[in-house]
């Protein structure tokens, strides 16, 4: 009787290295994003207690403005442009919207390009 043997065969070494380069890819591009995002948090967060904040919305869109922005730089965030919020009060609504992008160099010469956008709104006092 002849005993026939499967030879077992696993991952090659080349196989084992192009899935690490791309793990690595993966977790160098989330790495790098990370902090935009982490900051969108905070960014959101604050606006969202101002515009809980009933004291905050008694104050005119420049007084709140003001306000907003010494919070982000506490938080140690900042907004990329001042134009970046905007503050509205119109018929006793006020509406803030939150539109800014974020770039992120990559590798060389690519970059990655992050949107964020958001509308708040509140019923003055």
């Amino acid at each position: 009787m002849r005993s026939t043997r499967k030879q077992q065969q696993g991952a090659t070494f080349f196989s084992i290295l192009i899935v690490l380069i791309v793990a690595g890819i993966f977790f160098s591009v989330a790495f790098k994003l990370y902090p935009a995002y982490t900051d969108n948090l905070t960014i959101d967060s604050v606006l969202t207690e101002v515009m809980n904040d009933r004291e905050e919305l008694a104050k005119g869109p420049s007084g709140m403005k003001r306000d907003i922005t010494k919070k982000f730089r506490i938080n140690q965030v900042k907004l990329p442009s001042k134009d970046s919020l905007k503050i509205t009060r119109d018929k006793g609504i006020i509406r803030m919207d939150l539109k800014y992008e974020v770039r992120i160099p990559m590798f060389y010469n690519v970059d990655a390009m992050v949107k964020f956008e958001k509308q708040y709104e509140a019923i003055a006092p």
